[in-house]
């Protein structure tokens, strides 16, 4: 609710293109400044407590942050303020849920990566949105308002899971910082020593750029080349989330069948072809079909490469690697958005899919034998 919610209320209240600019980049800045540390520390602390208080933070965040926009208060540094707090909290959060995620699933990691990617699909992409955009024009206020709801109903349902122990011991000393830095470097260095991790982060980062610059134009692209009407755009997200479903559900099962490396490849192919034929055909039922391949193909994508990276980490590394690789899977994010809009000012819009489509294709085809090997 808050991915629609935050950017909706910050355009409609402030019709400033640099308050959008300056929200947007304090919701994202905390996976560049905060990630990598909180890594060590969920590293240090009990896994099910982090993400407990991280809920129980957030709910704190956004309730106030409701409160400030039932009283036309939630001015812009407001909104940067709640933005940056609460990914912040989110980073502690993601880490220690892949600790969780992994203690608690033993050998099933595929099935268990497989629920986690359709849960969050249905509540980010599907659930949250609907909600967010039926909410938002009764009072903007009720979307945060129940944000905050249910990150107390979700810290409820997690301190009800086994407790478990994070991995390393809390080695601080008498030089905190100094043990900081070294195990940041455990982190990242084993991050790139490990040949599996390096493919993936290779192939993951190169999709991440990817795909930012697609979903920064897909606005733009659906109402000026198939021209959808604004309100229908959305719906697209909603196709890209059905695709997004059956993905996670069909790459558990494939994976045994015909190898995980065979399987990711055969995904980033499908997602560069998806988004290479969504660019050279601008027919809208053409881009209905390849948006749901997105879906699809990006689900599968995504819950064989988190179970090989969980797999490929020694446990008492989990937060430390999970943090360094979100970082630099996610933290190209920005450039890929930000080329897009230059490469479509000089080509087409289309050009924008097209040529996305092709590097993926590339980057599968050129990693798949690393893919498989590992």
């Amino acid at each position: 609710m808050r991915t629609v919610a935050l950017p909706l209320f910050t355009a409609v209240s402030t019709r400033s293109p640099l308050a959008a600019s300056a929200v947007a980049v304090s919701v994202v800045l905390p996976w560049l400044v905060v990630a990598l540390p909180a890594g060590v520390l969920v590293d240090r602390w009990r896994p099910r407590l982090v993400v407990a208080v991280a809920h129980g933070f957030r709910a704190v965040v956004t309730g106030l942050l409701a409160g400030a926009v039932f009283t036309d208060s939630a001015g812009v540094a407001v909104l940067c303020a709640a933005g940056f707090l609460l990914t912040s909290a989110e980073t502690f959060a993601d880490s220690a849920s892949q600790v969780l995620l992994v203690e608690l699933a033993g050998d099933d990691l595929e099935e268990a990566n497989g629920r986690f990617v359709t849960a969050e699909t249905v509540g980010m992409d599907l659930a949250g949105p609907l909600a967010a955009s039926l909410l938002f024009w009764w009072n903007p206020a009720a979307c945060f308002a129940l944000d905050a709801l249910t990150f107390v109903v979700a810290a409820f349902f997690v301190v009800r899971l086994p407790d478990v122990r994070g991995g390393a011991p809390d080695t601080r000393g008498d030089d905190p910082v100094g043990a900081l830095r070294v195990q940041l470097a455990e982190g990242a260095g084993h991050l790139f020593r490990d040949l599996g991790l390096r493919v993936l982060v290779l192939a993951v980062a190169v999709t991440a750029l990817c795909a930012a610059a697609v979903n920064a134009m897909l606005a733009l692209y659906s109402i000026n080349v198939l021209g959808l009407r604004e309100e229908f755009v959305p719906w697209l997200v909603v196709v890209m989330s059905a695709g997004a479903v059956l993905g996670a559900r069909l790459s558990p099962r494939l994976a045994p069948k015909h190898g995980a490396g065979p399987v990711m490849v055969g995904a980033l192919v499908l997602l560069g072809a998806a988004f290479a034929l969504f660019g050279a055909v601008p027919l809208l039922p053409v881009a209905i079909g390849a948006v749901f391949l997105f879906g699809l193909a990006s689900a599968g994508w995504n819950v064989l490469s988190a179970t090989r990276r969980q797999r490929l980490t020694p446990k008492p590394l989990m937060g430390r690697v999970t943090s360094a690789y979100r970082v630099l899977a996610w933290g190209l994010s920005p450039i890929g958005a930000g080329l897009a809009g230059p490469l479509a000012a000089e080509t087409s819009l289309g050009a924008v899919y097209v040529v996305s489509g092709v590097v993926v294709v590339v980057t599968a085809l050129a990693l798949a034998r690393p893919l498989a090997r590992t």
